[in-house]
């Protein structure tokens, strides 16, 4: 059987601001904006490419067994590209605030590419969700 990762919960204060922020900047694919029982708002989005959608929801009590994220509080989910510096240029150019691509060094993390698996950037959301963008070798479905 397999057990796949499908849809993430980002916990976000407002959902129009968090919608436009992932679909007109990140480029997200809104799948689904509905309100699926009364006070109950689900806005799934899918990012290009990926088979696992992040969710965004307002009045949707937790599973019991489960305990509920603050805004702001998921941090490292993480995006892979083939192409780091393009990604970069999109992200900015859609008005992203992006940090430098970097790279692990023997001393840390240094500014620039490094060599295969090892080249970064990262971004927040408006609510200060962490993301992390690295730069693969091929396509998911070449590896």
């Amino acid at each position: 059987m397999n057990w796949t990762l499908e849809v993430v919960l980002v916990p976000v204060t407002d959902l129009d601001r968090a919608k436009e922020f992932y679909a007109d900047k990140v480029g997200f694919k809104v799948d689904l904006d509905d309100e699926v029982a009364s006070g109950v708002r689900i806005i799934q989005l899918t990012p290009p490419g990926s088979r696992c959608s992040i969710a965004l929801e307002h009045g949707l009590p937790p599973m019991p067994g489960t305990g509920r994220m603050a805004p702001g509080t998921l941090q490292g989910l993480q995006l892979c590209v083939t192409d780091i510096e393009a990604a970069r240029d999109e992200l900015v150019s859609r008005g992203v605030a992006v940090s430098p691509v970097r790279h692990l060094g023997p001393t840390g993390w240094a500014e620039g590419k490094g060599d295969t698996w090892n080249s970064f950037l990262s971004f927040e959301d408006p609510d200060g969700n962490g993301w992390v963008v690295q730069e693969a070798p091929s396509e998911l479905s070449e590896r």
